[in-house]
C-alpha cells in the first residue's frame, strides 16, 4: 500500500511539473499552432494528474461518501481533460 502511495504521489508531482512547463510554453509562444499544441499537452498532463488524485482518494483512504464523490468528480474531470487534450494534440500535430 505504501508503494502505491509513493507511485501515485510521484505521478502527481511529475504531471504537475509537466503541466506547469507546457502551460508556460503555451503562453510564451508566438506561433499559434505551437501554442495550441502546448495547450493540448497541458490538458493531457492535467488529465493524468487528476486521475492520479482520484485514484489516491478512492484507493488509499477509507471510503466515505464525500471522499467517493470527490474522487469520482476528479476522475471524470481528468478523463475529460485527457481525451480533449489527446484529440486536440492529434489535430494540431497533423500537417495541414
Amino acid at each position: 500500500m505504501a508503494m502505491l502511495q509513493w507511485l501515485l504521489s510521484g505521478g502527481i508531482i511529475v504531471t504537475l511539473l509537466l503541466t506547469v512547463f507546457f502551460s508556460y510554453k503555451s503562453r510564451r509562444n508566438a506561433d499559434g499552432r505551437l501554442r495550441d499544441l502546448y495547450a493540448a499537452r497541458t490538458n493531457i498532463c492535467m488529465g493524468f494528474m487528476l486521475v492520479f488524485m482520484a485514484l489516491i482518494q478512492m484507493i488509499l483512504f477509507p471510503g466515505s461518501s464525500l471522499r467517493v464523490i470527490v474522487g469520482a468528480v476528479f476522475l471524470l474531470l481528468g478523463l475529460f481533460n485527457l481525451f480533449a487534450g489527446l484529440k486536440n494534440h492529434g489535430l494540431f500535430r497533423s500537417p495541414k
